[in-house]
């Protein structure tokens, strides 16, 4: 079984709709509720800042604090996490273009916030996620990072490296007049970090389809994955030897990329492809509801795999999760996230719909950038 990691405390000064908010908390589920723009969404939002990148929304920091707030905004967590008993403060320092985020753990500045890694987990499922298998493959693709960096966490490292390496070599292209070795280091640099990008995302893509294979059946279809875009005709080999077929490609698309002005082949360019097993379609052509539980499997799916990666079940925010769902799915659902033997937020308008989880969750109460049990 997956120990468990659980907030006991979270606090909020200055954050969206809230000018101060403190919720004391037990191991139990959480249900927020409340009417639509009550601020459930930003606590949770709140929480996901406890894991490295830009939060749920990937919000730009200046505008989470909240309007009229004087300086910015922080988020305080007192919780039970991978390395024992932590308290996690998170804020920025500043306005607009120059605020910075800061880290501190148990009061100690922190040097990234990578090191948010080290805790706790954070996985959520919003709905502006719902369109994610007919929008554009960019979302696809963030979707799978966010999977693969709860059990790497260097891939974001990785792929911030290569996006700021790729942006030289680009520009070096659009300048027309650059040093031929110059050029040639930076493709080999790219080369390097593209490869380990890719091989990370499959590695999370075979990881996800053992589980799959020998995972019990559940009332959310079994999603077949697969990622098209980039050497998508190479087999698989050792990584020196995919580096040297990207190296290649990349010298010799230097005029085609020059006159694109981009670079046109990449890592940058896979797309996450998504079937529904069952049916034998592609989700982008399922029905809307098939989408949803096609998502929530996969959700439910990542969790298990980073709960037996790391022997702690992640913390799930999932954000208006029952609102679609008939009553005997959203039973089925509860006791699956129930199952995982972690700590969930979860939100929607009605109580009631939470019903079925009965002692096991706390009930919260929100209205107007308050919270109360």
């Amino acid at each position: 079984m997956a120990q468990k990691i659980s907030l006991s405390q979270l606090k909020l000064t200055d954050f969206r709709n809230y000018t101060e908010a403190s919720l004391t908390l037990d191991e139990r589920h959480v249900v927020l509720t409340g009417e639509n723009g009550a601020g459930k969404t930003n606590l949770m939002e709140a929480v996901s800042f406890l894991s490295p990148g830009r939060g749920l929304r990937r919000a730009v920091l200046a505008d989470v604090t909240r309007v009229g707030a004087e300086g910015g905004f922080s988020v305080f967590a007192r919780l039970e996490g991978m390395e024992g008993e932590v308290s996690l403060g998170t804020g920025i320092d500043g306005e607009g273009e120059t605020s910075v985020r800061r880290l501190r753990i148990n009061g100690t500045p922190a040097k990234s916030t990578e090191e948010l890694s080290d805790h706790l987990s954070v996985l959520w499922l919003t709905p502006a996620m719902d369109g994610l298998f007919t929008g554009p493959s960019s979302d696809r693709r963030r979707f799978l990072d966010r999977l693969v960096l709860s059990i790497d966490p260097s891939h974001g490292r990785r792929a911030g490296d290569f996006e700021r390496t790729m942006r030289n070599r680009n520009r070096l292209l659009s300048e027309g007049r650059y040093d031929p070795s110059w050029l040639s280091a930076i493709e080999a640099q790219m080369a390097g970090l593209g490869i380990a990008m890719a091989a990370a995302r499959q590695e999370m893509l075979g990881l996800l389809r053992t589980l799959s294979a020998a995972s019990e059946e559940t009332p959310f279809p079994s999603p077949v994955l697969a990622l098209e875009g980039f050497l998508d005709d190479v087999p698989e080999g050792p990584a020196a030897d995919l580096e040297d077929r990207y190296l290649a490609m990349l010298r010799e698309s230097r005029g085609r990329d020059t006159a694109a002005g981009r670079t046109l082949d990449g890592p940058h360019r896979s797309d996450l492809q998504v079937r529904h097993r069952e049916k034998d379609m592609d989700a982008a052509r399922c029905s809307t509801g098939e989408q949803k539980a096609l998502l929530i499997g996969l959700i439910l799916a990542h969790a298990r795999l980073t709960a037996n990666m790391t022997g702690f079940a992640p913390v799930l925010l999932l954000d208006e999760i029952a609102a679609h769902l008939d009553e005997g799915r959203r039973r089925a659902l509860f006791d699956l996230i129930h199952d995982l033997g972690g700590q969930s937020f979860m939100t929607g308008t009605d109580r009631s719909m939470f019903s079925a989880l009965a002692e096991r969750a706390q009930f919260f109460t929100v209205d107007g950038g308050s919270v109360r049990p």
